[in-house]
């Protein structure tokens, strides 16, 4: 918390086009308009909310803030006993009301897991069809090339070099466009995380290092080729 306004959160403040020093207005209960000036962004993942610290409460509201609500952590997380829970609560005097975050976070859940299957789907055809459009070009570049390399087979190359020969120029594609499709896909990554999620839902847009990624795919590729069966 901080003196010199209030803290937003990081998808509400997207939604809204709002950046740290600009000013928000928002209506108490009488409808009356309240100009509040963004101090911070918060880093929040489910729901919008606004943070001040009393003195910026009384400043802009003109009153003491009153603490009317409490925050309730349950041990047992199961969604049966949060809503017996808030049941019990909602039957004393003293509560107007509750407010839950299981069913926020079930569908979270269920948007995070649909997407899961989905872009399994969409890996494994990827591998298939890349297999398939490699295997075709490699057939072809031999079926065009066979004369050429009956003729540096006799003058005495090695079945390696024969084998490299063809599939130098593939590899070498292949690790340029997995380069290439690794700095594609941040940015297809960023895209849909902005766009998939709801207006009160905000996705982890974090990735890991790919460098280890790209390494390893590389390294794969080149032995897989090498230990495909030589040209004859």
């Amino acid at each position: 918390m901080t003196e010199k306004g209030i803290i937003i959160s990081e998808k509400l403040a997207g939604l809204a086009g709002i950046s740290v020093g600009d000013e928000v207005t928002v209506q108490n209960s009488q409808d009356k308009d309240i100009k509040l000036k963004v101090a911070g962004i918060s880093e929040m993942y489910m729901g919008h909310f606004i943070f001040m610290n009393e003195s910026t409460y009384k400043d802009a509201f003109g009153k003491e803030a009153s603490q009317n609500a409490t925050i309730l952590t349950l041990k047992d997380h199961s969604d049966k006993n949060v809503e017996q829970t808030a049941s019990r609560f909602m039957s004393l005097d003293g509560v107007k009301g509750d407010v839950q975050n299981t069913t926020l976070k079930a569908q979270i859940k269920t948007i995070v897991n649909s997407l899961s299957r989905v872009m399994g789907v969409l890996i494994g055809v990827s591998i298939l069809l890349a297999f398939v459009v490699l295997f075709n070009l490699t057939n072809i570049n031999v079926a065009e090339r066979i004369r050429e390399l009956s003729t540096i087979k006799v003058l005495g190359f090695f079945n390696k070099e024969v084998t490299l020969y063809i599939y130098r120029e593939t590899i070498y594609l292949s690790i340029i466009g997995i380069l290439v499709e690794f700095g594609l896909g941040l940015g297809l990554h960023q895209y849909m995380v902005d766009v998939i999620p709801p207006e009160n839902i905000m996705f982890n847009p974090n990735l890991g290092s790919i460098i280890s990624v790209v390494g390893k795919t590389t390294v794969g590729i080149i032995e897989l080729f090498e230990c495909t069966q030589k040209v004859p």
